[in-house]
């Protein structure tokens, strides 16, 4: 049997841009994580770390998805440089800020334009999509996505911290702008493989915001920000439930079983032909997730509690490439990077109030009530996916009669 992966990369031009987009999507995963740590070794203040890094998360949650509406409009290779310099710009201006021991205030003023980081996951999955729409094998695509966003999430913080506390405070976010530098340049110059400017007459119109005006784009976001809570959760209860044990350096275990169940699934999701409709499989994968978050209130050491994320974690991956699946049906073509982004951005909403969520819970009631939090929210995603499914099921069926017409028409 074929390497369903080794097919997707037989595309020309695909390994190039992918090589690319995962040095650009670094930076995403380390500049939060390094903005920490470096607040943390200079300034000595977690409060002010904490505030500073969400600052630029929510500044990247604003200003995503405006970058890839840009992007859709004008063409990856015209906007991305000039939101990625922004990003630097912004990242340069915090290092400088800090290095110079200016006000604090400052960092918050500089945080605010690094969050021009393009997000190069949703750029990437819209090339994708323009080799492979309609075929089996942008599933597969899809599913590589998912696992690819896996590593760069294991190894991006890792590697921002371990820069930031062994060679100097800086380091961490000064190397995340020099490898979105090098991604973006390198990304941008794989031209054949970019999406075509549509025609103005084809792009959505509106002045609302792309989720406001699709039902099923506004509710994918809901299941991924839900999605992103449990995140976000795990992250800070693993932190405080190894420390309770007395044994603070086994987090890293539990999170790394986390991102293994989640990236081994996608990798076997991807080489599956599933017989269910997208949205029917989306039910099954955020059901499956709501489920497993049962067994964390259970967890009672290091091993059970490593195990039961590790199951958790393998339904992750497959909510995130049926939703991607889903928004490629019902969102338009001239629109398919924003809607992306929209639901990624939902994700990583997700996570900060997850993580805010969790840890405010532990601190009053203990672990056990802070992986309540993750279970609420996979109430909350079944629920969504649940009730949401005439609308998707509708949105799958009017992207199958607009391809089967437009099959028609070319024959």
């Amino acid at each position: 049997m074929p390497n369903p992966y080794a097919r997707i990369f037989a595309a020309p031009g695909a390994k190039g841009f992918t090589a690319a987009s995962l040095i650009g999507r670094m930076p995403v995963a380390m500049t939060g994580i390094g903005i920490i740590t470096m607040l943390s070794v200079t300034e000595g203040d977690y409060a002010l770390a904490g505030a500073v890094a969400a600052t630029f998360t929510l500044a990247m949650a604003v200003i995503a998805p405006q970058v890839s509406r840009l992007a859709d409009r004008f063409g990856q290779r015209r906007v991305l440089p000039a939101a990625a310099g922004a990003g630097i710009a912004g990242i340069c201006l915090l290092l400088l800020a800090v290095r110079l021991d200016l006000p604090a205030w400052t960092f918050f003023a500089a945080a605010v334009p690094a969050g021009a980081v393009p997000n190069m996951s949703a750029m990437a999955r819209a090339r994708w999509t323009e080799l492979y729409r309609g075929t089996p094998r942008l599933h597969t695509a899809y599913s590589f996505e998912s696992v690819a966003d896996e590593i760069t999430f294991i190894a991006g913080p890792a590697l921002s911290v371990v820069l930031s506390t062994m060679a100097f405070a800086q380091g961490g976010p000064l190397a995340a702008a020099v490898l979105l530098a090098a991604g973006v340049l390198l990304f941008t110059a794989q031209r054949s493989t970019e999406p075509p400017v549509r025609p103005a007459a084809e792009r959505a119109r509106g002045a609302l915001p792309l989720p406001l005006r699709s039902g099923p784009l506004a509710v994918l976001a809901l299941t991924l920000l839900a999605g992103g809570v449990i995140v976000g959760t795990v992250d800070v209860v693993a932190v405080a439930f190894a420390e309770s044990l007395g044994v603070p350096g086994a987090t890293g275990i539990v999170l790394s079983a986390y991102a293994l169940g989640s990236a081994a699934s996608g990798l076997a999701f991807g080489a599956l032909d599933l017989p269910w409709k997208p949205h029917r499989a989306l039910l099954a994968a955020v059901a499956g997730t709501g489920l497993t978050t049962l067994p964390l209130l259970f967890a009672g050491g290091i091993w059970t509690l490593s195990a039961a994320v590790l199951i958790a974690g393998a339904f992750f991956a497959p909510t995130m490439i049926t939703a991607m699946t889903l928004i490629e049906k019902a969102v338009p073509a001239s629109s398919l990077t924003e809607g992306m982004t929209w639901a990624l951005t939902g994700l990583t909403v997700g996570t900060g109030i997850g993580t805010l969520a969790a840890g405010l819970v532990v601190e009053r009631a203990g672990t056990t009530a802070g992986f309540a939090v993750a279970v609420a929210a996979g109430a909350l995603a079944a629920a969504t996916a649940a009730l949401s499914q005439r609308l998707l099921g509708r949105a799958v069926r009017a992207a199958e009669d607009g391809g089967a017409r437009h099959a028609g028409a070319v024959g």
